[in-house]
Order: structure tokens, then C-alpha cells, then sequence
């Protein structure tokens, strides 16, 4: 523990403690570290991708109409980023969105 620790106490953050793909690829199941169970689509996890290849970095605006997502969108990999996100490899072989988990709760609890 630092000094810091006892000075400015951190919030504990929100971790997933299970990811799960279906087994159609089409929905991720994720249980929370608050016990929480929630899911989110494939195709919603593609829509609101954060990566700089579909958010414009300085007005925030998708470069992409979210509707021309197809609704078969699925998830081929998942692979952790250190302790904080998780990335996708979706049907259409985009793989550049590092989802954190604040974000994926966000997404999920709003399915």
C-alpha cells in the first residue's frame, strides 16, 4: 500500500470474473465481480466499437451509420488486455476495440 492509497482511496473498479461466448457466436455472457449477471450482443459490441477506426477521436462521432452492422455480426476470439478490458475478433475480422470493463458493463446493462 502506498501513501497515496491512504490519502486519496482509490474506488475499487468493476472486473468481469467470467466471459462467456455462446456457442452461435452471438451473444457474450459476462458475470461481475458486484455478482452481477449480464449479456450484450455481438452485433451491439461491434456497433459501439471504441477504437479510433470507428469513433473520430476529437468530436467523438461514430465513422460509421451502427445500423449497417448485420445482425449475424459474430465474436471468433476474445483476449484479455492486461487487468482493466478484454478485445474482440469479430465476424467481419475487425479486432482493433479494446473494451474496458466500465464500457462493456455500460453496453451490457443498456441491451
Amino acid at each position: 500500500m502506498s501513501i497515496w492509497d491512504s490519502v486519496k482511496p482509490k474506488k475499487k473498479s468493476i472486473t468481469a470474473t467470467a466471459v462467456v461466448v455462446s456457442k452461435d457466436q452471438l451473444t457474450l455472457s459476462l458475470t461481475w465481480s458486484d455478482g452481477a449477471n449480464s449479456s450484450v450482443s455481438a452485433r451491439r459490441l461491434r456497433q459501439y466499437c471504441p477504437c479510433a477506426g470507428c469513433v473520430e477521436e476529437w468530436s467523438g462521432k461514430r465513422t460509421f451509420e451502427v445500423e449497417t452492422i448485420p445482425e449475424g455480426m459474430k465474436i471468433i476470439e476474445v483476449q484479455s488486455v492486461g487487468n482493466y478490458a478484454i478485445s474482440f475478433t469479430f465476424g467481419d475480422l475487425h479486432n482493433t476495440g479494446i473494451y474496458q470493463w466500465e464500457y462493456l458493463k455500460e453496453l451490457s446493462a443498456a441491451a
